[in-house]
């Protein structure tokens, strides 16, 4: 699997939306914070979170197992049943990344 090799703090979002817009910092950091909080209320609440041309966030449900495996002892542990976060790119994303030279991946 191939992933970007740089990552991107909230920080670095809201010092990259001050430098387009202007506003101050502390609003930008709300606005993120309170988008980000409503993204999380609404997943705990079961709901999808579409956002045309990013995105979907939505609840999947992984079922439980009875062979999984503590990593650091080996120790065979049961998982119930339980709901993971999980993000399905849109087209226009998916489009926008599609042909990212190779040179700005790396391998995990």
């Amino acid at each position: 699997m191939k992933l970007i090799g740089k990552k991107i703090t909230k920080a670095e979002i809201i010092d990259s939306v001050y430098e387009k817009t202007g506003i101050n910092r502390k609003d930008i950091k709300t606005a993120v914070d309170l988008a980000l909080e409503g993204i999380k209320d609404a997943l705990t609440q079961g709901t999808i979170i579409e956002l045309r041309g990013f995105g979907t966030f939505e609840i999947r449900i992984r079922k439980g197992r009875q062979k999984a495996r503590n990593p650091k002892t080996g120790e065979a542990v049961s998982v119930s049943s339980h709901g993971i976060a999980a993000f399905r790119a849109g087209k226009e994303l998916r489009q926008a990344v599609w042909n990212q030279p190779e040179r700005n991946l790396r391998e995990p």
